[in-house]
C-alpha cells in the first residue's frame, strides 16, 4: 500500500507539473510577478503557474508580504506552525507538507510541530461540542470572559 502511494504521489506531481504552463505570461503584471517569485524562491513551482495570470500578480503579494516577509508581528515559526495547524484541520496533503517543512527551516522543533497539531484537533474539538450541542454564545462569551479574568488576577 506504501508503494502504491508513493507511486500515486509521483503520478500526481508529474500531472501538476505537467499542467502548468511553461510559455512567458501575456499579462504583464504576471511576468513580473514570475519573474520576482523566481528571483525570490529560485524556481516558479508549478502551483504559482496553474493560478490564473489576471490574478497571480496579486496573490504572490500576499504571500510574500505576509508569509515570507521577516517584518511582520509573527515570526516566521510562528507563521508556520499556525498554517501546519490549520492545514492539518482543512485537511491539506500538500499544505501539511509544506509548513511542517517551512516551519522546520524556521527553527521549530518536532515537539513544537506536535504540540500545534496538538492544539488543532483541540480546537476542531471543542469547536465540534460547541456547535454541535448548540451552547448559547453570549452564556459562552460571559463564562470565557469570566476565566480570563480570573486567571489574569
Amino acid at each position: 500500500m506504501k508503494k502504491f502511494s508513493l507511486v500515486l504521489a509521483a503520478c500526481a506531481i508529474s500531472f501538476g507539473t505537467a499542467l502548468a504552463p511553461q510559455a512567458k505570461a501575456t499579462d504583464p503584471s504576471a511576468e513580473a510577478a514570475y519573474q520576482d517569485i523566481e528571483k525570490t524562491l529560485g524556481i516558479v513551482p508549478g502551483f504559482f503557474k496553474l493560478f490564473p495570470e489576471s490574478g497571480i500578480a496579486g496573490a504572490w503579494m500576499e504571500f510574500k508580504t505576509i508569509q515570507l516577509n521577516p517584518n511582520t508581528k509573527l515570526n516566521g515559526k510562528t507563521k508556520e506552525l499556525m498554517g501546519l495547524a490549520i492545514a492539518s484541520q482543512i485537511p491539506c496533503d500538500y499544505c501539511v507538507y509544506f509548513h511542517t517543512a517551512a516551519a522546520k527551516a524556521n527553527g521549530a522543533s518536532d515537539e513544537e510541530i506536535r504540540e500545534a497539531v496538538a492544539m488543532a484537533a483541540i480546537v476542531r474539538h471543542w469547536s465540534t461540542v460547541l456547535n454541535g450541542m448548540q451552547v448559547d454564545r453570549d452564556v459562552f462569551k460571559k463564562e470565557v470572559d469570566t476565566v480570563l479574568k480570573g486567571a489574569t488576577q
